[in-house]
């Protein structure tokens, strides 16, 4: 709720990257994403740390579980794809191509899953951050929350704000 507060206080929007099998375990959160106005995308249906390993038509299933799933509980035919562990290759750029998803990366990684503090964590983020920066971050320990609600207090204090991904690069999230 805490959290929830924060958003609705400094209007955050984000760009949720979400994992195929994690939508299916939480469907209510995915929708409840949706509707308060942020943007999803593909994160791979397994999140599998051989991902990077996979053949092209393996690549190409778990792309296609997720969109399935996110298109039968939220209602939309995702566009964007954020790849596993940041990792791209030869394999997963055919399997984008086929079913048309478009990467996206990011340019200030948090290490927000890393054992440093949040009090480090947000230092290394805002250091030199600058309007269009995009953020990674991740939704997985209360550290997390923590460095969230620092940034948003960041941002509100340099009269910058968060946007979703599509809205920062004029580009298509949904088919």
């Amino acid at each position: 709720m805490h959290c929830k507060n924060r958003k609705e206080k400094y209007n955050a929007k984000a760009t949720f990257f979400c994992v195929g099998k994690n939508i299916e375990a939480n469907p209510e959160l995915f929708k409840t994403i949706i509707a308060q106005g942020h943007t999803v995308g593909n994160h791979t249906y397994s999140h599998s740390k051989k991902f990077g390993f996979f053949k092209t038509q393996q690549v190409i299933l778990e792309l296609k579980q997720t969109n399935t799933v996110a298109k039968t509980i939220g209602a939309v035919n995702l566009k964007l794809y954020r790849p596993a562990f940041g990792v791209t290759n030869p394999q997963i750029k055919k399997a984008l191509k086929k079913i048309k998803l478009q990467s996206i990366g990011w340019n200030t990684r948090s290490f927000d899953t890393s054992f440093l503090s949040s009090k480090v964590i947000i230092k290394k983020i805002t250091k030199n951050l600058k309007k269009g920066d995009v953020i990674l971050l991740h939704d997985s320990s209360e550290k997390s929350v923590l460095v969230l609600e620092q940034l948003l207090l960041f941002l509100h204090k340099q009269n910058l704000q968060s946007a979703t991904i599509d809205t920062l690069f004029n580009i298509k999230a949904y088919a």
